[in-house]
């Protein structure tokens, strides 16, 4: 059996935000076994599991992304949208669009630490769409 369910979070600026919460809050019951896929709808923001305790990883990824993937040099030719719009497009590829979770005894079986982060990587990306599908 397969189920599909529409959320929209709102705007969050720029950073690595955990949504978990509110990716199960769009979900009225999960099966006792199966997977959950969340996709992103977006170019320029990605989905990721990653550390959930300690919100200097946050910070850290932020850091990171931007080392990695500056913005305002001079290779780029994508650059009507902002100085954040062809590096956010890098680092979504980077991060991905989608993540899978399996589904045991009727929650998700994430790892102890483990969380759906958001990666926003525009200044001001707006609201963001998702679409999460569960396979039973």
């Amino acid at each position: 059996m397969v189920q599909q369910y529409f959320l929209r979070l709102p705007s969050y600026p720029r950073g690595f935000h955990l949504i978990t919460s509110e990716v199960l809050a769009a979900v009225p019951a999960l099966p006792d076994t199966g997977v959950m896929h969340v996709f992103i709808q977006h170019t320029s923001a990605g989905l990721s599991l990653n550390e959930n305790a300690d919100p200097s990883v946050r910070v850290d990824f932020e850091r990171i992304f931007n080392k990695l993937v500056p913005e305002n040099q001079p290779y780029y030719t994508h650059t009507l949208e902002g100085s954040d719009d062809m590096p956010s497009h890098v680092k979504s590829s980077l991060v991905g669009a989608s993540v899978s979770i399996p589904i045991t005894r009727g929650r998700l079986n994430l790892g102890t630490w483990q969380g759906i982060y958001l990666c926003e990587f525009r200044n001001r990306g707006g609201s963001r769409k998702l679409v999460i599908t569960i396979y039973s």
